[in-house]
């Protein structure tokens, strides 16, 4: 299986610095090629929430160059996969919260990452940043962890409502500013000619499901150039909604 990319991200029209960090790397093995991406958004004090979620990226950088072949030559072992993705943010949890609290500021950093090989996709996430798969529709993979999605589910709160809410955005956990981590996990299959979207939450508040389809499906985009077109055309959409966060989003194709 071969990919193509497609990776933008964007300080936005009202925050000075860009606090998201994004990460893409692949490696050609013995057993076929790996796709591995990451979207961190931070947050914190100080401008401090581009340490946290850089720190994170830089840490799955190197699980991705010195871990992750083990896991893949033991036989790439769902169990062993989780349990190496989730030890990064464990150990990334303990650093960052000693670092804040050293330095008396409260920084964390939500993540959402993804392994693809031979047909099946892995991914971990902690807090709302999110992973779709793009096929004949657009199917969020992983689940926020948030106030107003807890409360949805719990049948106190509408998803219209929620869209509203002046808490839509409040973590329930996130990296480095939460004492314990729970990570959420999941796996499926990868078909050739699908997409898979990996975004922080600035770069799909104010966009519809429908919208994102109509330009982001396997039926229009067989390039990358198309495909850097599309994501960026998000990007520059979002400002003129006046979105105020950070936006980034990395766009995988299966080929």
């Amino acid at each position: 299986m071969d990919f193509l990319v497609a990776v933008n991200t964007d300080v936005g029209i009202k925050k000075k610095n860009n606090q998201d960090s994004v990460l893409v790397m692949e490696a050609d093995t013995d057993l076929g090629k790996v796709l591995f991406a990451v979207v961190c958004d931070g947050m914190g004090g100080l401008a401090k929430g581009e340490v946290a979620s850089a720190a994170l990226i830089r840490e799955y950088a190197r699980w991705f160059e010195h871990d992750f072949p083990a896991v893949l030559y033991s036989g790439m072992s769902q169990d062993k996969l989780r349990s190496s993705m989730e030890n990064v943010i464990y150990s990334m949890n303990s650093k960052i919260g000693s670092f804040g609290r050293n330095i008396g500021i409260n920084l964390g950093t939500t993540v959402v990452a993804l392994i693809i090989h031979d047909g099946k996709y892995y991914c971990v996430n902690v807090g709302d940043s999110r992973c779709y798969r793009i096929k004949n529709s657009m199917n969020c993979i992983t689940k926020d962890q948030t106030y107003v999605a807890r409360e949805i589910e719990m049948g106190r709160m509408t998803p219209e409502e929620a869209e509203k809410h002046p808490q839509r955005s409040v973590l329930l956990q996130c990296v480095g500013a939460s004492e314990v981590i729970v990570p959420d996990f999941f796996t499926g299959e990868a078909e050739k000619d699908e997409l898979f979207m990996l975004c922080s939450d600035g770069y799909r508040h104010v966009i519809s499901n429908d919208e994102f389809y109509q330009y982001l499906n396997p039926n229009v985009l067989h390039d990358e150039a198309g495909m850097n077109e599309s994501i960026k055309y998000f990007v520059e959409l979002n400002k003129y909604r006046k979105e105020t966060d950070n936006i980034s989003v990395i766009l995988i194709r299966t080929n």
